[in-house]
């Protein structure tokens, strides 16, 4: 009798219009697939992929705009040491889940950042050396700013006041001045930086250094290098790159050896290593730190990270080759 209560209770919850509006409120995870060319949207509250949206070219970075009614994805077609016509930002509508424009980024975009108010993006243009400036309400590319050779990774600050570009043959990180749309300044990282982050307040950024197998730490404000930690004793080949809402956890995605690592942004030491899928690149957390998700590249699939036990809870197979991940609303 005890039994059939329960069932009975569990029915009712699972079919209440509480419970299928919870469901329908949860944020949607966003997974640009490089191999299959489109995008998977997944439901965060069932983990299962509710809508693929293709986009024809091969997606890579991909964002979500600050009032969450956008996402926008960096595409790239099959020559990237040309400018070709099917380079671009591609805008995905998130309630009709339909490519909705496509605006210039320069040649083969790869990685991007978009300013807090929502009015530019900044992507990195690997072969052309440079970095575009876009305005999103008008389409138009506002400015081409020479930084290091093969630039990669793009962060904004969260005050939208600077713009910090990886660069992996230079090892470098420019920092250009979003008030000026000029580079004021160039950093030294470790050996091929790949992606950046900002902290939450603005004090720190973290670069992720693929062959030197470190993450560096950089005085946000005085744009000054303070530290490097090393990851997986230099053998992780860390890629991606994320820090928790309240800025105490900064999360690196390990491709070689498929784990995430966990450090603890006061005392920079490494506190806690998770085994995910087969070479884990773009790496995102929830609004509420509750949940990290890794696009993993080689397993097809994304890990879910429970952020308080450093545990996985579950795997959701998406495209081919996944790449990128963003976090809705």
């Amino acid at each position: 009798m005890r039994i059939s209560r329960l069932v009975l209770v569990s029915v009712l919850i699972a079919f209440s219009p509480l419970f299928a509006s919870a469901q329908g409120r949860a944020p949607l995870l966003f997974v640009s697939n490089e191999g299959s060319r489109d995008i998977s949207v997944v439901n965060t509250a069932t983990n299962r992929v509710v809508a693929t949206i293709p986009v024809g070219v091969r997606p890579r970075g991909i964002q979500v705009s600050p009032d969450g009614r956008r996402v926008y994805v960096a595409l790239s077609d099959e020559h990237p040491n040309r400018a070709g016509g099917r380079d671009a930002i591609a805008v995905i509508d998130v309630a009709t889940r339909r490519v909705v424009a496509r605006y210039q980024g320069g040649t083969d975009p790869e990685q991007f950042g978009v300013t807090p108010d929502g009015q530019r993006l900044y992507a990195s243009n690997e072969d052309a050396g440079t970095a575009s400036a876009t305005d999103l309400r008008t389409g138009h590319v506002l400015a081409t700013l020479v930084v290091g050779i093969e630039p990669e990774g793009v962060a904004v600050s969260p005050d939208g006041r600077w713009v910090y570009v990886t660069a992996e043959t230079s090892n470098t990180v420019s920092v250009i001045d979003t008030r000026a749309n000029r580079v004021v300044g160039n950093l030294l990282a470790d050996a091929r930086p790949r992606a950046a982050a900002f902290s939450p307040d603005g004090a720190r950024a973290y670069v992720t250094n693929e062959i030197s197998g470190t993450l560096t730490v950089i005085d946000a404000r005085r744009h000054q290098v303070v530290a490097s930690v090393e990851m997986e004793r230099g053998e992780g080949k860390p890629v991606g790159v994320a820090v928790s809402p309240d800025g105490r956890r900064v999360y690196v995605a390990n491709g070689a050896t498929g784990t995430v690592v966990v450090v603890d942004a006061r005392t920079l030491r490494v506190v806690g290593r998770v085994r995910v899928g087969r070479r884990p690149w773009g790496i995102a957390v929830s609004r509420d730190g509750r949940r990290v998700y890794t696009a993993n590249g080689i397993s097809n699939d994304v890990s879910v990270i429970d952020a308080a036990t450093s545990r996985v809870v579950a795997t959701v197979r998406v495209g081919q080759r996944p790449w990128g991940v963003a976090v809705g609303f």
